[in-house]
């Protein structure tokens, strides 16, 4: 496991320091699970449109990565308010337990919650500049989207308790990523793209999924009652699979119907059959290196899926 964050390998008050705080408070390497499905739904449009919308793709990835870098450093603002992130004794740093910043003495539980707004009002500046060029139709993208991210964790909804965060997230970072990033590019909202973006929110969803494992415990005493909570590490271990299977089937389909390569479903399918084997160690409590394992397999899994697609949406 990764060294966890201290003052004494961040603090400081040069330009530098405070900069390396800010970018690594937002947990960068969670970034590719947001900004390759914009990647793919920009190249399933840029096929079927006239030209490349440039300008608009770099606006969309950039607010984009806004968005998950505003729901990345709020929900440790409210996991520490929850007591989910101080309590939690079995975390896998990076990969659970929040980015330990607050917990750590890095940055104040205030800091944090400034960062994050401050996030979330630049998001909403590029998302105004994406209405100018696109339409206003993009401001319902940009709103259900950062709608979705803040609702996983801030009260009232506070989805991720309710046993309802893994479909926020795979519809905030999967669905609406992928069909925002056609739009951009063709100005058609079709059920082929709702189609192609199926894989990626499964993808999406058991990156969830495989983090929540290790924080079982935690979750469950600061009353977080997540998927993982309610069905156990091994039922959770079962939905995962289901999960890798139905994006499996969904690429599949997508082929059948010609939106994409015949050849297209090869790596999610693959994706589906390793995954048993890969991640067997997931629901291992108590075996830390054997969930690290399971974890790493599904972000490699996400990032090789959804690029393997962006390259066959182009060959489409």
């Amino acid at each position: 496991m990764a060294i966890e964050p201290s003052w004494d390998a961040l603090g400081g008050d040069r330009p530098h320091q405070i900069a390396k705080r800010l970018l690594l408070a937002t947990r960068p390497p969670f970034m590719s699970a947001s900004a390759l499905p914009v990647l793919l739904g920009t190249a399933y449009g840029a096929r079927q449109a006239i030209g490349f919308a440039g300008v608009e793709f770099v606006l969309a990835m950039a607010a984009t990565l806004l968005v998950t870098a505003t729901a990345n450093v709020l929900n440790d603002v409210y996991d520490d308010i929850s007591g989910t992130d101080p309590q939690n004794d079995s975390r896998l740093h990076p990969f659970t337990g929040g980015s330990r910043f607050i917990q750590n003495g890095v940055m104040t539980r205030h800091e944090m919650a400034r960062w994050g707004a401050t996030l979330g009002g630049a998001s909403i500046v590029l998302g105004l500049l994406l209405t100018a060029l696109a339409g206003s139709e993009i401001l319902a993208f940009g709103a259900i989207g950062l709608g979705l991210a803040l609702a996983y964790s801030m009260p009232p909804l506070q989805l991720a308790s309710r046993g309802l965060g893994e479909l926020a997230v795979g519809s905030a970072f999967g669905l609406l990523p992928v069909v925002g990033a056609f739009w951009l590019q063709t100005g058609q909202i079709t059920w082929t793209a709702g189609l192609i973006s199926l894989p990626v929110a499964c993808w999406v969803v058991n990156i969830l999924l495989a983090n929540e494992v290790p924080d079982v415990a935690a979750d469950a005493a600061a009353g977080k009652r997540t998927l993982a909570v309610r069905l156990g590490p091994a039922g959770t271990h079962v939905a995962y699979l289901i999960v890798h299977t139905a994006g499996a089937v969904a690429a599949g389909v997508a082929a059948l119907l010609g939106l994409l390569p015949i050849w297209a479903p090869l790596v999610p399918v693959a994706i589906a059959v390793a995954a048993p084997f890969a991640t067997r160690g997931l629901p291992q409590i108590g075996d830390p290196q054997a969930m690290t394992g399971g974890i790493k397999f599904t972000m490699l899994a996400h990032n090789a899926g959804t690029l393997w697609l962006a390259g066959c949406a182009l060959l489409a």
